[in-house]
């Protein structure tokens, strides 16, 4: 009997995790590599859950995708794996055993850098090599993004006449990461071919059944759920799931009563899990009708913004932005005096990096508060993907935004390594993209997982630009996907060559974005050495390293010579861009006061009361 007869009259019964009975016994490496090493384990962990009831199991392959392979430097045995888990499956089965090939994301909470059309082409490896052996069916399961999975399903269905089960994966039980309701998405993955459609990994029962309760019973197609064990429990230092079969089964009941027609465990499940549902289902018949509870209407209480962001401002106008690091100590003196300066001088927004380089400084986001109360003129933070969590960068987007900060640069931050903490651990939940895309969901009143914020954020979205490569053509392309991402200008790493400005206005003109280019003056010769030699990103030329050389022991004609050059790459800049990024050295802000007077004069935007 076919997989999708056995559905009509009856509920299946799934296996459990694989990978938790492996990690539990001392895995130290990826599970599908015991496909190759340790195929009698595998086997025994298969016959475990076969014994225990199950009537359908999954093959062995879940991350065995190229890109995770890679981490394990197995990416050239990703056929080898694949056989070799269908052959274990089928050693183990019984004849009445429905055996899935199954087939996870590349895309999760870290978005992949690969192309749909990549991540397509090797998936498809995947799903011709579980074909080739005999599955009965293919498994997509923990699939966190909607498009990548309507992608890899229409793919298999226009290849192959088989039983496709499409899982996806939710941290909210409403709605998936861009706001989609899970019965909508559930319905497109139906629409795209799905024979059994479901949710599977994030949730324990519980949060399970209170999603299915607004899923409706698809008419020629069935429900399956996957649910964890529970949620994850910290235990003498180590994370673990509760030991709690026989609740798991009473919550299987109610997944019937659901409609759900596919039952098996996730991440922290066992063979006694699945013994456990066997006993309480086996003789429940499938339900055909419920009713449903729709899901509420996302609602949020629109806020307006209440003045132009930078975006707007430098599409109209000549606009002048200024760097000002925040101190690495708490003498903040200085600094606000360079706050006060560049407010007299009527600069548009002083930006404020995020630890620049790695190394430690006052929180940017508590000097912006402070800017914002006490200074007439904005903060624009830098916000970097490096010290925070997906948690902690969304908790600092709603403080921000509380505070009426609605200026942000979005980076990635430089690696940890490289600053005066190298032991310090880098987080990269997301890229820079990845955040800019976060931003956008809170401009539309939902947070990263898709739940409702009740209030929508007006953030505006800078991205980083270095323009000091060999090419520019790969650098302009990835400012297109961060455009695509949601980032509405740019900022640029500092520039020293009038040519290079040039350059990038012809690399960039067919963009729709505004662009800042940088200027840092340069404050001595073992600064220039410095910046060209170890700061990544920048070079100067021989020229600019020559003519500091020649006047190193003259603090005046150094100081004159760097604002001599900073004035000539300004006029370049301001024949092609609206926007000047100024970089202030060492909290040298008489240097981009001068500099900043200086745009203002020769582009028509100084006040009178600034010029007297």
């Amino acid at each position: 009997m076919k997989m999708k007869e056995a559905l009509k009259n009856r509920i299946l019964i799934a296996d459990g995790a694989m990978g938790t009975i492996l990690y539990s016994e001392g895995l130290d490496t990826c599970p599908e590599s015991y496909n190759l090493t340790h195929p009698k384990k595998i086997e025994k962990i298969h016959r475990s859950y076969i014994e225990a009831g199950a009537d359908v199991i999954q093959t062995n392959t879940y991350g065995a995708n190229f890109e995770k392979l890679q981490i394990y430097n197995l990416e050239h045995r990703v056929k080898d794996i694949h056989k070799e888990a269908v052959r274990i499956a089928k050693r183990a089965s019984n004849e009445d055993t429905f055996i899935l090939g199954t087939v996870g994301g590349f895309r999760n909470i870290r978005k992949s850098d690969l192309s749909i059309e990549s991540i397509q082409y090797h998936t498809e490896i995947q799903i011709e090599t579980l074909v080739n052996e005999g599955v009965d069916g293919i498994l997509f399961e923990t699939y966190y993004d909607l498009e990548e999975l309507l992608a890899v399903l229409k793919d298999t269905r226009a290849k192959y006449d088989l039983p496709i089960i499409a899982q996806l994966t939710a941290s909210n039980t409403n709605f998936l990461r861009n706001s989609t309701p899970i019965p909508d998405a559930l319905q497109s993955l139906l629409d795209a071919g799905a024979d059994i459609v479901g949710l599977n990994c994030h949730h324990g029962p519980y949060h399970m059944i209170q999603t299915y309760k607004h899923i409706d019973i698809p008419k020629d197609a069935y429900l399956s759920c996957y649910p964890n064990a529970s949620l994850l429990d910290l235990e003498e230092n180590e994370l673990k799931y509760s030991n709690n079969a026989e609740y798991f089964s009473k919550s299987a009941k109610e997944l019937v009563n659901q409609g759900v027609r596919l039952i098996g465990g996730c991440c922290g499940t066992t063979p006694e899990h699945i013994k456990k549902i066997k006993e309480v289902v086996k003789d429940l018949k499938p339900v055909h009708h419920k009713n449903v509870i729709p899901i509420e209407t996302k609602k949020y209480q629109k806020q307006d913004k209440q003045e132009p962001s930078i975006t707007e401002l430098v599409s109209h106008k000549p606009t002048v932005i200024v760097e000002l690091d925040t101190p690495k100590h708490l003498d903040t003196d200085k600094f606000f005096k360079g706050v006060k300066a560049l407010e007299d001088a009527e600069v548009e927004a002083i930006t404020l990096a995020d630890n620049s380089l790695a190394s430690v400084r006052i929180s940017n986001i508590a000097a912006a508060s402070i800017i914002k109360q006490n200074y007439k003129i904005r903060p624009l933070v830098h916000l970097a993907c490096r010290d925070r969590n997906l948690i902690g960068l969304q908790s600092h987007l709603m403080g921000l935004s509380l505070l009426g900060i609605n200026d942000i640069l979005a980076i990635t931050g430089d690696p940890s390594k490289v600053g005066n903490f190298p032991g310090a651990t880098s987080v990269f939940d997301v890229n820079s993209n990845g955040l800019a895309e976060i931003i956008q969901q809170f401009n539309q009143g939902i947070n990263a997982d898709g739940a409702s914020l009740r209030r929508n954020s007006n953030f505006s979205v800078a991205g980083a630009f270095n323009p000091n490569v060999r090419r520019l053509e790969p650098a302009v392309k990835r400012l297109e996907k961060k455009l695509d991402s949601g980032v509405e200008y740019f900022i640029t790493q500092p520039v020293y060559e009038p040519e290079k400005i040039k350059e990038i206005y012809e690399a960039t003109k067919h963009l729709d974005a505004p662009i800042f280019i940088g200027v840092m003056p340069i404050t001595n010769y073992n600064n220039a050495l410095f910046l060209h030699n170890e700061v990544p990103g920048i070079k100067l030329s021989e020229g600019v390293l020559n003519a500091f050389e020649k006047v190193k022991h003259d603090k005046e004609a150094t100081r004159a010579l760097s604002i001599s050059l900073s004035k000539e790459l300004i006029d370049t800049i301001h024949q092609y861009f609206n926007g000047l990024y100024l970089v202030t050295p060492f909290l040298k802000y008489d240097f981009t006061v001068e500099l900043a007077q200086y745009s203002k004069s020769i582009t028509g935007t100084q006040s009178k009361e600034a010029i007297l």
